[in-house]
């Protein structure tokens, strides 16, 4: 279930705190080829099913950008903020992709909320600890520290 956050000034006092995980789901051939022609990157472990059979992996894998772009959309299946005028990803300070995600592995997102600062415009800078887990995996797919910044409907001062 999505938490709903009422505004920047209660995100602010939920800092240090999981902010919750979103529903598992299936990353398939389908969406890896999908991928794979939306970024360009037709690499054969990721698309040629045949050839990867013979791979260390014993199949495909997805990319491992393909799992930090999950954290975009799989974020708002975690929270929502209501009261803001505009919501922005701003940066990711540190990415990793510890273990690669065999074709048909369910995956999810955990977010943590390390911090927020003020920025320009009655905006802020908010930071996420994200982690694409691997359903049955000791290893993450991917473990990003991510800022989004926000812009609230009205000034917060």
């Amino acid at each position: 279930m999505t938490l709903h956050i009422d505004g920047i000034r209660k995100l602010k006092t939920l800092v240090g705190q999981r902010l919750g995980e979103s529903p598992w789901i299936t990353l398939d051939q389908s969406l890896i080829n999908s991928f794979a022609d939306n970024t360009w990157d037709h690499n054969w472990i990721h698309v040629s099913p045949e050839r990867a059979k013979a791979s260390p992996f014993g199949g495909t894998i997805a990319h491992g950008y393909h799992s930090l772009a999950l954290i975009g959309g799989l974020i708002q299946e975690v929270f929502l903020i209501d009261n803001l005028r505009m919501a922005l990803n701003y940066g990711v300070n540190k990415a990793r992709f510890p273990q690669a995600v065999p074709v048909d592995s369910r995956v999810r997102l955990t977010v943590d909320l390390t911090d927020m600062a003020e920025a320009a415009d009655g905006a802020a800078d908010v930071f996420y600890h994200c982690v694409i887990e691997i359903e049955g995996s000791s290893k993450p797919a991917c473990a990003a520290d991510i800022i989004f910044r926000y812009y609230p409907e009205t000034d917060p001062r």
